[in-house]
């Protein structure tokens, strides 16, 4: 596996560990970097070699973050997603995240306009907060199998939600997070077929992150509609259904579905069957802004 530098962030709320990967230095061009945040009962290296990220990052020539739980603080090695004290910014696991973002931004030369968060589950959860939280920082967030901030605010309601989706569920919904006025373009992967966390998580992650964008002055106009189109599942390949929202017959940035293992665009892919690793080429395809 590609060497990973050690690291660890401090501030009021506690300490983290990180694994960091560099890519080699090309002069004159500030790096991107992904924050990848792994589920329970995995770490940083383990999410590292499982994704292999590192390989994709080499070819992108982007850095790779990957923040570690603490077990003291999650025996079972999860974000803290579902506690009130850890979704909002300058406070809990989402302070310590961003704090350490940026401390990695200021030491490696990284360019402050390709930051980037995905995550995986209890990962995934978290990934969102921090881009609804911190959009000035995060310029595109990656969510496989993660379940809407703000629908669950301890432990019995997290469980719930993982199990049955979040209930009644809109932008509107009074449970729901506080949202920032800034678009983060979303991509949603979710198993169709997940019985941990209910597929239905996704979906509705994905009309929060496009009601978010209507509200910021988005409008109807002619020509405003979704295509869909069906690929075959074939040898070593799911079925792949995408659909994609036009704008006035332009593509939508933020706001397409797929049914997918791995075939990528901006917006939701909900894999058939049950697919709890992450698809390693998610990055070259679905980068809002390009990383060559």
């Amino acid at each position: 596996m590609t060497d990973l530098l050690d690291g660890t962030y401090l501030n009021a709320a506690g300490t983290r560990n990180y694994k960091l990967y560099l890519p080699t230095p090309r002069p004159g061009k500030p790096t991107p970097l992904i924050v990848m945040l792994h589920g329970c009962h995995q770490d940083a290296a383990g999410f590292a070699a499982a994704t292999r990220m590192n390989e994709l990052a080499r070819e992108c020539h982007a850095a790779v973050l990957y923040p570690e739980q603490c077990r003291m603080v999650n025996p079972m090695g999860c974000w803290n997603w579902h506690d009130i004290e850890h979704q909002s910014a300058a406070q809990g696991e989402p302070s310590l995240i961003a704090g350490m973002t940026r401390q990695v931004i200021a030491e490696h030369a990284i360019d402050p306009m390709r930051v980037y968060v995905a995550g995986l589950s209890a990962g995934g959860s978290m990934a969102l907060i921090l881009a609804e939280e911190y959009p000035d920082l995060y310029a595109a967030v990656g969510v496989h199998s993660g379940v809407p901030s703000g629908v669950a605010t301890d432990l019995f309601s997290a469980l719930r939600t993982m199990s049955d989706g979040p209930a009644h569920a809109t932008s509107s919904d009074v449970n729901l997070r506080r949202r920032k006025s800034r678009f983060v373009p979303t991509i949603v992967f979710h198993g169709d077929a997940d019985k941990t966390v209910h597929p239905s998580n996704g979906e509705v992650i994905h009309k929060l992150s496009r009601s978010r964008k209507r509200r910021a002055g988005v409008t109807t106009m002619p020509g405003d509609r979704s295509i869909k189109a069906r690929t075959r599942a074939g040898p070593g390949a799911r079925a792949v259904t995408r659909t994609h929202h036009l704008k006035g017959g332009v593509p939508e940035a933020g706001s397409s579905i797929a049914r997918s293992t791995c075939a990528l665009t901006i917006g939701i892919h909900s894999v058939s069957g049950t697919y709890r690793s992450w698809p390693a080429n998610w990055l070259a395809s679905s980068s809002p802004t390009g990383f060559r």
